[in-house]
């Protein structure tokens, strides 16, 4: 298998009602776990704010779903997966907000 050189990130933050009950942040978080299961997905991580503040730090979200594709085309497919169709029809009632973060670029190796 070759190492990719270009990585596809995707970004969302889930910003749910401030009426949310635990209940309703706990489906959220089984709805993302869901989709860890698309298999183009190279890399998934869930989380929540970090304790850092400072100014420039947006905090107010609850859930952070940030993972990494090969490719564009490996993001489509993510996208049109009948798992992520489920998760927007499922548990979109969660949510009152979300905003996306796509970026491209060069794979870094540490």
């Amino acid at each position: 298998m070759s190492v990719p050189t270009e990585v596809f990130v995707h970004h969302v933050l889930f910003y749910t009602n401030a009426a949310a009950s635990d209940a309703d942040r706990g489906q959220l978080l089984e709805g993302l776990h869901k989709l860890r299961s698309i298999p183009t997905i190279k890399l998934a991580h869930i989380g929540t704010p970090a304790g850092t503040d400072r100014a420039v730090i947006e905090r107010t979200y609850t859930y952070s779903w940030l993972c990494l594709f090969e490719s564009a085309a490996d993001e489509l497919s993510y996208q049109q997966h009948p798992i992520h169709d489920e998760f927007r029809r499922h548990y979109a009632r969660y949510w009152e907000k979300v905003v996306i973060y796509d970026a491209v670029g060069p794979t870094l190796v540490a």
